[in-house]
Formats: structure tokens, C-alpha cells, sequence
């Protein structure tokens, strides 16, 4: 069975019950999330192997978060403990990353503090067939920046399959470069790219019709991600799969379809449609560790790789917390 290896920050989510019910109960539910990581849950909860690489400081919080990340059958060997503390940040239930409210406390990180040559990426490597990132760590620092591609070199070098979330946070790009002075110099490396026509844009400079706005018709949205999809490929040669997602809020309901393109198709998902969202945070994560897992399943075939991770990333909105629990039967129930 193909392994996979997730790199990124792991942080503590601390999610309020608005109009001051937090202060009154004197409670305020704490989750341990981060995009890669949520990505390595989904999969490992799927039955695969994974490790995760991050940072954390030496105190009992860790230990305890390495345990149950052990006890949830991830492999925690390639976290580096160093520096004094966990990123957070604070969103209220049941909002959405791109909110405007999302606080953000992850300066003085662990992890903000990496540099190249402190992990020993051909050790923490090694037996690993997948590697995956996102775009949240290029946006920390330019040291990160720098930890990345060394990451992405040695990958490279071992002959992994590496794959990329463009999950764009305008509130974490704060030191002086845009996305698009960083991204393409990372996403070279990558063979599976993830994201929306909106963050490719902001991100990879891809184009974007002026037409576009959310009235737009579905069939128009699913033009423009073949458009940017072959851009992308284009652009970078390695890549031989994009996947675009799209979630439009109408009210209370969301609406949720992607596509996925490759040199040979370009395929759309089966809609999900639901009047109510329990929690937004790690749909898309859950969509990437579906992508990673159908990917690497043989009996799949292009238009279930698809529909398997759409149907998981719209399961997870109905679950509390940053990562997936869904059951693969119940994923599949759905297509």
C-alpha cells in the first residue's frame, strides 16, 4: 500500500459561541486541526499510511497531541520538536477560514521558526510514495518558504508523487511578497494541484474572466476550471491533474460540485446540495485527502476519484471539527 507524508503547521482551533454565550459558560471548544494534518486524518481514518512532519515545542501539550495522533494511526517520528509554542487561531463555530472574523496567532511558532537543514528530510522521508503541502505555509515567512522547496527537492530526488492545496489566506500573506512572487517556484515540483479558479488566480496569476461573478451559470463555472486547469498544466509540466472545487452559500444552504482535469478529460462531480452546515473548517482538507486516497486506489477510475472526494468534502460539513471521521461506505453512498 502507497504511503503518504503530510508536511504543514499543526494548529489549536478555538471556536466561540458568539453573542458572549462563551464568556457566560466559561467554555470555548478547542480543536487540533491544520490543513495538512486534516489531510493526513482523513486519509489514516481510510485505512492508509501516513506521516506528519510539523513542529512543536517540548511541553505535556505536545506529548498529548502526539499520542493521540498515534493512537489515531499516524506516524509522528517526522515531527521536530523545537521552539516554544503551537500556533493557534479563533473562528467561530460553524464560519467559514475565508471569514473575515478569523483570528490568527501563530507568530513566534514552532513552526514559523523552521529553517533548511533542520529537518533530515532524507530520513523522514524515506519509505514514503506521496508528498503533500498547501499553500498556507509559503505564507508565513520567507524561511518557510525556503523549507518548503528543500522539502519539495528531496521528494523530487526520491521520486514522490507531490501534491498541493492552494488554499489562499489573504490575513497570513504579511511579509512583503504576493502569492504569485512565491507560489510558481514551489508548485513546479507538484504533479496534483488543488484549488478553485479564484485561488489560482491569486496565487499563480492564472486567468480570470471579467465575466465571472457568482450569478453565473454552472456550466460557465466549469468552462473556466478546464481553462485554468490546461493553464496550469501548461505552466507547469509536471502537473497532470488539477482539481477545482466550488461551494456557494445561499443562506443557511450550500451548494457543492468540483471537477477534476487531466491531459485525456475533464470531468464533473455529482452536486451535493444541504439547508444547513454543522461546521465549514476542513471541507476542503477532506476533499484533498478524497482526491489523495482515489488517486491511489487502482479500481478507481477517473470520474470516482472525483466523486469520492466531493462526496467526503460535503459529508464533512456536517461534522464538528477540523477532520473527517466519515466511513469510506458512507462516502460512497452518496455517488
Amino acid at each position: 500500500m502507497k504511503k503518504v507524508f503530510c508536511f504543514g503547521e499543526l494548529l489549536l482551533r478555538f471556536s466561540p459561541n458568539l453573542q458572549k454565550q462563551w464568556i457566560r459558560e466559561h467554555t470555548m471548544p478547542v480543536f487540533i486541526g491544520g490543513a495538512e494534518l486534516n489531510v493526513g486524518k482523513a486519509l489514516a481514518n481510510w485505512g492508509m499510511p501516513v506521516k506528519y512532519c510539523t513542529a512543536l515545542p517540548d511541553n505535556y501539550i505536545s506529548k498529548e497531541i502526539m499520542e493521540s495522533l498515534e493512537a489515531e494511526g499516524i506516524d509522528t517520528s517526522g515531527i521536530l520538536i523545537s521552539g516554544e509554542r503551537i500556533g493557534t487561531y479563533t473562528l467561530p463555530m460553524g464560519a467559514d477560514l475565508k471569514n473575515a472574523g478569523v483570528i490568527y496567532d501563530r507568530a513566534y511558532s514552532s513552526f514559523s521558526f523552521l529553517k533548511t537543514g533542520m529537518i533530515n528530510w532524507e530520513q523522514v522521508l524515506d519509505g514514503y510514495d506521496w508528498f503533500h503541502f498547501t499553500a498556507i505555509s509559503p505564507a508565513l515567512n520567507p524561511c518557510i518558504v525556503e523549507v518548503c522547496e528543500e522539502a519539495l527537492q528531496f521528494a523530487t530526488k526520491k521520486g514522490m508523487t507531490i501534491s498541493v492545496d492552494l488554499n489562499y489566506r489573504a490575513k497570513l500573506w504579511q511579509y512583503g511578497k504576493k502569492p504569485v512572487e512565491v507560489m510558481p517556484s514551489l508548485v513546479k515540483y507538484c504533479h496534483v494541484i488543488m484549488g478553485n479558479i479564484w485561488s489560482a488566480h491569486q496565487l499563480l496569476g492564472t486567468a480570470l474572466d471579467p465575466a465571472l461573478n457568482e450569478d453565473c451559470e454552472k456550466d460557465f463555472y466549469i468552462q473556466q476550471a478546464e481553462k485554468v486547469s490546461k493553464e496550469i498544466m501548461i505552466r507547469y509540466p509536471l502537473c497532470t491533474t488539477v482539481a477545482n472545487t466550488f461551494r456557494f452559500s445561499e443562506g443557511e444552504a450550500v451548494r457543492y460540485y468540483a471537477t477534476i482535469t487531466n491531459a485525456q478529460h475533464h470531468l464533473v462531480c455529482k452536486e451535493h446540495f444541504t439547508e444547513n452546515v454543522v461546521d465549514k473548517v476542513g471541507s476542503g482538507d477532506c476533499f484533498m485527502g478524497g482526491l489523495i486516497f482515489g488517486s491511489l486506489q487502482h479500481n478507481f477510475s477517473l470520474e470516482q476519484v472525483i466523486n469520492f472526494a466531493a462526496s467526503a468534502a460535503f459529508g464533512k460539513l456536517q461534522e464538528v471539527g477540523d477532520y473527517t471521521k466519515q466511513s469510506i461506505q458512507l462516502i460512497q453512498s452518496r455517488y
